[in-house]
């Protein structure tokens, strides 16, 4: 039985508009095999303008997707075969070549301007790509995939979509696969002057008389971008929101009437309806013995890759209960044009009365023939640290936030089968100290423990797009598993066994945090707690 294939690094989005809204579809993206007759494939290359440490430098961004020729009204709108190649010149393999870069591994997020009518919305098209040779001469291209959202309207219309911002993260190692200094590199690109109307990528009509569609994307010859600044455009490109709320029927002279204003779809990935908060899925109990007025709660759910084995272990939904801090001193001081709030908070795992998550399990095939199911747990081995900074920008007054959760955490191994054969590793088989990620200020944070990062704003005060802490959203990272000690009995070691199949670094990470349940408060808020004051959100892994 092979493992589950390792996770790339997507993202979720929610778009709002009047009448128009984006719900995430996370199912794998279908093969091009798999595109059916009556699909309308847009294939075009635009010129982009990017800001590198080096300046601004001209970029080429070439966008592919197929939709459906013409969607009714309601129903889903789920682009596939969603693949983004952004071509950077010679100037940015330079800034690269500068902390001695290998190879580099990009997350690209494309802002898509959705509208109908008078009404507009957002949707970020996320993608990661597999780690590319830096070239010793000439650009740079990164081809990335992933999961895009898909597009719902209540109402009959030409539903036009446009590229707007685009934004690429890199994350460099050296030949040896460590982290360069700096570990990771952003680049903000928005459209070239001369890009025009080829920024439309597609109108699709919408209604029960819509005509076939017709593609309004530019043909795939190459563009000519220009390096000269980029104009006001669209807003950058956002991380995807934290959840998806269903709006609620607005009443018409006392009476129930039907939902007006933005509409989110709760559907699964099979097509059925998900559950309501009432019909919560299972999960661990998530109850907070002695709250106070800060005490937050939340279920956290996703994957980790295991890079040596060429899979990756579904990590089970498991209870986090939060203390949340009062707003400090940002930990430095904040530039002349902004403004810094600063919130620490603290947390620890909940599993019957112990600090952990559930047990689960995981099947690779260990040396690529051999079946090999292991049952572990992640003990915490300290206080897990949470560290929210939200910065608004004086120039138009926008924000962002970056979340740091710091946890250390030690991996045990509770069972091992090897080929279907019981493998008696033993009662303390475990990683000879915590998981270890990168720490991007390891003055303030000495020591070993994984680090995730999620990344967010607030969107006209309310809502909230990416990671948030009350919110949730998904957090990311890269972690090293460290050698195992204490396995096997009967003086027989299996520690070099279990060391060489699993530990290694480059581990990639991502976990789901739900709506947190404000446990404390006098009057919590129900839509995210249950009777019991327990989270009602429990959120499901993703790639």
């Amino acid at each position: 039985m092979r493992g589950t294939r390792p996770t790339p690094r997507p993202s979720r989005v929610r778009a709002r508009g009047a009448t128009i809204a984006a719900f995430v579809a996370l199912a794998p993206l279908l093969p091009a095999s798999a595109v059916a007759v009556g699909t309308l494939k847009v294939d075009t290359a635009l010129p982009y303008v990017c800001t590198l440490p080096s300046g601004q430098q001209p970029a080429t961004v070439r966008i592919t997707a197929a939709f459906p020729e013409r969607a009714a009204v309601g129903e889903e709108v789920r682009p596939t075969d969603v693949t983004t190649t952004v071509e950077l010149p010679a100037g940015a393999v330079a800034d690269l070549t500068a902390p001695r870069a290998a190879t580099v591994r990009a997350e690209t997020r494309l802002a898509v301007g959705v509208t109908q009518r008078e009404q507009r919305a957002e949707a970020v098209w996320s993608g990661t790509s597999q780690p590319v040779a830096v070239p010793a001469e000439g650009p740079l291209v990164l081809t990335t995939t992933g999961d895009v959202p898909s597009l719902t309207t209540d109402v009959p219309g030409d539903l036009t979509l446009v590229a707007g911002a685009f934004a690429v993260d890199l994350a460099p190692s050296t030949a040896d696969g460590a982290a360069t200094a700096p570990a990771s590199l952003s680049v903000a690109c928005a459209p070239g002057p001369d890009a025009g109307e080829r920024t439309r990528l597609v109108t699709l009509p919408v209604g029960a008389d819509a005509p076939t569609a017709e593609p309004t994307s530019s043909p795939t010859s190459p563009a000519d971008p220009s390096p000269s600044a980029p104009s006001s455009g669209p807003p950058a490109p956002s991380l995807p929101p934290d959840r998806t709320t269903p709006a609620k029927p607005e009443s018409t002279n006392g009476t129930s009437g039907v939902p007006k204003g933005p509409r989110v779809d709760r559907r699964t990935d099979d097509g059925t309806a998900s559950p309501s908060p009432a019909d919560r899925p299972a999960a661990p109990p998530c109850l907070t013995e002695s709250p106070t007025p800060v005490s937050l709660s939340a279920y956290v759910t996703g994957y980790s890759n295991v890079r040596k084995q060429k899979g990756a272990s579904l990590l089970p939904v498991s209870c986090m209960l939060i203390e949340q801090g009062l707003s400090g001193e940002p930990p430095y001081p904040a530039p002349p044009d902004e403004i810094h709030f600063f919130v620490p908070s603290t947390a620890n795992l909940s599993y019957q009365g112990r600090k952990q998550t559930p047990p689960f399990t995981s099947t690779f095939l260990s040396f690529d023939f051999q079946p090999v199911t292991a049952t572990m747990v992640l003990e915490q081995a300290g206080p897990i640290t949470i560290e929210a900074l939200l910065r608004i920008f004086m120039s138009d007054f926008s924000n962002s936030t970056e979340t740091l959760v710091r946890a250390p955490l030690v991996l045990r191994v509770l069972d091992v089968e090897v080929n279907g054969v019981a493998l008696d590793v033993g009662p303390s088989c475990r990683t000879v100290q915590p998981l270890t990620s990168t720490d991007p200020d390891p003055a303030r944070h000495p020591g070993k423990h994984l680090v995730l990062l999620g990344k967010g704003r607030i969107v006209n005060g309310t809502d909230a797009v990416g990671y948030l802490l009350s919110s949730g959203g998904p957090l990311t990272g890269e972690v090293t598993i460290p050698a195992f000690e204490g396995c096997g009995t009967k003086g027989e070691s299996l520690d070099r066994l279990l060391t060489a199949s699993i530990s290694g670094p480059g581990n990639y990470v991502k976990q789901i945090q739900g709506q947190t349940c404000n446990v404390g408060v006098e009057e919590p808020t129900m839509d995210n707690c249950t009777e019991d004051l327990q989270p009602r959100k429990v959120p499901k892994p993703e790639r």
